[in-house]
């Protein structure tokens, strides 16, 4: 839910007349979720949005469970993941329950052909490596390394990258993903003791507006079925739009680390939050100044959620042997906590590089096939001396 905006011409007054330079009316859209009880925008297109023309048959995506059940840390690598030309197609959902799914993406190769509508979820993509941009109706979107960009449920969106060379963590939520609560006033305005405020998101800018007819096929998933759907008229045709409700982008570099004299509990890094889970990013910065602080994390029995850490840059010092791109997942009801020789490792550092991503979600996660060709082979046995 960022912040009130608008770009391109729009009328004074919503729900009126707003004529072209010729005298016809623009297309009025409301966009919102929930209903008409959350946030929103107002899009005021050249053609209808509803020209459909074609319709393909549908196909089946929904992940494969392979382990619905377990409780056993395991870790995958991420890395392993092998490249892919298309966007689509290099998409793999690795773990999953009902409120979220994680999925790794190694794309080539810029969308040029279609466009793509998330219609069961927003997309939270972070990206691990490469550069580019999103195109939307609502303008377009850079991004580079270490950029979070959340896309609403719903949205039409094109990805234009610079090269080949990409690395993509997504999470996929049927819930809008948003501000904490606890960051954000009454009125919505994210507060100072928040770990970034509204200077840091990056809203769409350079509205392109395309006046085309022609065959337009938007990739649209719903019920983990892809609908290939063709329009007659492109679908960034927008000359002006407003309202809270729109892709936007914040890198995890501008996220300013609240630290103490102890060690403080991962809700301090939390950056956002849906109804089913909570991301957290783990930034360079110093470390506890007691004098006899212990900076590497206690022991914890994390019984109402999971931890999965998404590993990007730096020592990450509370694990041995973690290489970038891997993950690991430490499931609700048995204790993690440092691997041996961490806690002592960690006396007397000033600051750590670290640079992660934690999801923790608060029901189990399910395994996928994808995700155990990339398994670390007895992982849970790490903490053995």
């Amino acid at each position: 839910m960022p912040h009130y905006s608008s770009l391109g011409e729009i009328p004074h007054k919503r729900h009126t007349q707003f004529r072209k330079p010729d005298g016809g009316l623009y297309s009025e859209q409301l966009f919102s979720t929930e209903g008409f009880s959350n946030d929103y925008s107002i899009l005021y297109h050249i053609h209808p949005p509803t020209l459909i023309v074609k319709c393909d048959e549908p196909v089946d995506e929904n992940p494969v469970i392979a382990e619905e059940k377990m409780l056993k840390h395991r870790s995958f690598e991420g890395f392993n993941i092998k490249p892919e030309a298309d966007f689509l197609q290099s998409r793999k959902t690795i773990l999953m329950n009902s409120d979220c799914h994680i999925v790794l993406a190694a794309p080539q190769k810029s969308m040029t052909n279609y466009f793509y509508k998330n219609a069961d979820a927003d997309e939270m993509i972070f990206v691990h490596e490469g550069s580019g941009v999103v195109k939307t109706c609502y303008g377009e979107l850079s991004f580079g390394y270490g950029d979070y960009i959340v896309i609403p449920r719903g949205s039409i969106y094109q990805i234009h990258f610079n090269d080949e060379k990409n690395r993509l963590f997504i999470v996929e939520s049927p819930h809008p993903i948003r501000y904490p609560k606890r960051y954000l006033s009454k009125y919505g305005q994210l507060m100072e003791h928040s770990p970034y405020c509204e200077r840091d998101i990056r809203i769409p800018e350079k509205l392109v507006t395309h006046d085309e007819k022609g065959d337009f096929i938007i990739k649209t998933k719903k019920k983990g079925w892809m609908y290939g759907i063709h329009y007659g008229t492109h679908p960034f045709d927008v000359v002006g739009w407003d309202g809270f409700h729109y892709p936007y982008a914040f890198s995890i570099h501008d996220f300013e680390p609240i630290t103490g004299r102890i060690h403080m509990p991962p809700p301090t890094h939390q950056q956002w939050e849906a109804s089913g889970f909570v991301v957290c990013s783990f930034v360079p910065r110093m470390y506890d100044y007691h004098p006899k602080s212990i900076p590497s994390p206690y022991h914890h029995s994390n019984v109402d959620s999971e931890e999965l850490l998404y590993y990007v840059d730096g020592d990450f010092m509370s694990r041995n042997n973690i290489e970038k791109g891997q993950i690991t997942l430490h499931p609700g009801g048995i204790p993690h906590g440092p691997h041996p020789g961490a806690i002592e490792r960690s006396v007397g550092k000033k600051e750590t590089e670290e640079l992660a991503v934690m999801i923790d979600p608060f029901k189990p996660l399910m395994i996928t096939e994808e995700a155990l060709k990339l398994k670390v082979d007895d992982y849970y046995k790490s903490w053995i001396i």
